[in-house]
């Protein structure tokens, strides 16, 4: 089980990291300006930051239950990257169609791809995470 320390290391690099690749690339798949792109990546961020920690907690407090270790394998890591952008993308679509002023289903679709980038990139990210800080396993409890 990861420490607090390190949930937290994990969740504010891959929110840097990833606003760094979304927003440019962003403005220039919708045809926006990168400072309103940037505004709805920053607060996604926050938002997918908090909703992050919470669910990978979740998640590997789940795993530890079920299968007595946090490991994943590819198909726990798949089925993890498409639950959390399911989850997330329930809780940003309203607010990217208030902001920018757009429909509901313009900002479903939007919200969509950012989700598809993030699935992928979540996938990558969270690979490497794990080979550059590996999980230090502990007997689970009886």
């Amino acid at each position: 089980m990861r420490t607090t320390f390190d949930r937290v290391r994990h969740a504010v690099s891959f929110e840097l990291i990833g606003l760094a690749l979304v927003t440019p690339l962003g403005a220039w798949a919708f045809h926006m300006p990168v400072g309103d792109i940037g505004v709805v990546a920053i607060v996604s961020a926050t938002i997918a930051t908090v909703w992050n920690y919470l669910f990978n907690l979740g998640f590997d407090h789940l795993l530890l239950a079920v299968k007595g270790s946090v490991r994943k394998s590819l198909q726990v890591r798949v089925a993890h990257a498409v639950l959390f952008e399911v989850g997330l993308l329930a809780v940003l679509m309203p607010f990217i169609a208030w902001y920018l002023g757009i429909s509901l289903l313009q900002a479903l679709l939007m919200d969509a791809s950012f989700a598809l980038f993030y699935m992928v990139y979540a996938f990558i990210f969270n690979l490497a995470y794990d080979r550059v800080y590996p999980i230090q396993e502990r007997p689970a409890k009886a």
